[in-house]
């Protein structure tokens, strides 16, 4: 008997773990990121994004999203109950205590034999019972069960972590560029507005000559549809800055209201230089990243659970009070006093197959959890090449865009000097107006194409939430 009583023993303290944990697996990943050409250790992402984003405005702004957006304020309250829960599983180790204090009176058969016994023994028709006691109830960890269900807990509050900084991520990343985005309309109204005076110039002195009889009813529609579609623009402009600035606000958590803005699109230097830094780095830095490795954890946690399943458990029950039959001797100590002690091993035996299937479910999952890390991974790094190849095709695009609005600056000023002078004719006024007006927003949306580039790398670096 006492060498049962010893092996029993040393299965307990030993807390056997019935399954085997996949390590996290080794992405493949690049020495460096694509397109770029001088990579280094040191990543824009390590930056606090207030120092990454220097314009007053757009701090304050992306400081009242982080304060006020819904979201943040949801994912905030997830890490306060995570960590709640964290905070109680350190009592699944102990014994579930229970206080019961309970009087009860039976009346039975005068016929049966409780009724004869109460009769003939208490000389009395019922029966009372007073009875006041704790009971203990305690399954032993033996096969890791209660270590895998607080592993669960304490990484679920690991997730709610990662999730914060995802969304803060995000946060920053969108009001960031809806603030370019503003700044591009603001720019590309201030062109219009021009041009649309430009137009107007050109179409009075093409009125003129039709009243000097030196050009045709033609040539005056043609300037006038010319300063109309110029004239279109404005509006088009005016609603978008007000859509923009909406969507900013709703963003920031805050009504939509009008954008106090003290800078210009012209003056929001492109950074000359990216530093992307090495692709291991993005591994522990990007919370979806982390958030996929987190959730391996998890699932290897889960797959022990299924596994102990299938084992018997060992529960021990104890219990103990005071109990009386009468209410004036229910706490006369130590007549009163009970006690008792229990213990079994349940084995599942009818739901063993259910138990399998359970265990290969969470197999499968766990094995799902590593794809989606690798894809997670994958997607980071596609996405750091992406943002990488933008910033050096647009900074190439905007060079081009900048000498043609310059080419076409100087000719549309020579063709209305040559216009004046009756050199030219106004199908090639127009046609200047046109083009350098085309060219001029072109040149603005690139400048925020380039703003924004710059923000997707910082993103999908991994930067933001610091």
């Amino acid at each position: 008997m006492n060498k049962y009583l010893l092996l029993l023993a040393l299965v307990v303290l030993s807390a056997c773990k019935v399954t085997k944990d996949i390590a996290l697996p080794q992405p493949e990943l690049p020495v460096a990121f694509r397109n770029d050409n001088t990579p280094d250790t040191a990543s824009i992402a390590d930056l606090p994004w207030k120092e990454y984003f220097t314009d007053a405005t757009l701090q304050s702004l992306i400081d009242s999203a982080i304060t006020k957006n819904y979201d943040m304020q949801l994912a905030l309250k997830n890490i306060e109950a995570a960590q709640l829960l964290l905070k109680q599983t350190k009592w699944a180790y102990w014994p579930d205590a229970k206080l019961q204090v309970a009087a009860g009176i039976n009346r039975p058969s005068d016929n049966s034999l409780n009724g004869l016994s109460a009769s003939q023994f208490l000389q009395t028709t019922h029966i009372e019972d007073y009875t006041a006691n704790v009971a203990l109830s305690w399954e032993a960890d033996i096969w890791g069960k209660i270590k895998n269900q607080n592993a669960i807990a304490a990484t679920n509050y690991l997730l709610t972590t990662e999730a914060r900084k995802a969304i803060q991520t995000n946060i920053v990343a969108s009001v960031s560029q809806g603030f370019y985005n503003l700044l591009m309309l603001d720019a590309q109204l201030g062109i219009a507005q021009k041009n649309l005076l430009l137009n107007d110039s050109t179409l009075n002195i093409i009125r003129l000559q039709f009243n000097a009889g030196q050009v045709t009813t033609l040539a005056v529609q043609q300037a006038e549809a010319q300063q109309l579609s110029t004239a279109e623009l404005v509006p088009q402009l005016e609603q978008a800055i007000v859509l923009q600035e909406n969507a900013i606000q709703v963003l920031s958590g805050v009504l939509p209201s009008k954008i106090q803005r003290s800078v210009l699109l012209e003056t929001v230097a492109v950074p000359e230089k990216a530093s992307a830094g090495i692709p291991a780095a993005i591994v522990n830095r990007r919370p979806d990243v982390r958030r996929t490795e987190l959730a391996l954890d998890i699932a290897n946690s889960r797959v022990g659970i299924a596994k102990a399943n299938m084992y018997p458990s060992l529960n021990i029950t104890a219990g103990g009070g005071i109990n009386s039959f009468r209410a004036s001797n229910w706490f006369n100590i130590p007549a009163s006093l009970f006690g008792a002690v229990a213990g079994g091993i349940t084995q599942p035996l009818f739901q063993r197959k259910q138990l399998q299937t359970q265990y290969d479910v969470a197999k499968i999952d766990r094995e799902r959890t590593v794809l989606q890390f690798r894809q997670t991974v994958l997607s980071a790094v596609g996405e750091v090449s992406d943002a990488l190849v933008k910033i050096e095709k647009l900074q190439t695009q905007q060079a081009i865009a900048a000498n043609r609005v310059n080419t076409l600056q100087k000719a549309i000023a020579n063709a209305n000097q040559l216009f004046k002078n009756g050199l030219a004719n106004y199908l090639e006024v127009i046609t200047a107006q046109a083009n350098v007006l085309q060219s001029e927003l072109q040149l603005v949306a690139i400048k925020r194409a380039q703003l924004n580039a710059n923000v997707d790398l910082y993103k999908s670096l991994g930067g933001g939430w610091k």
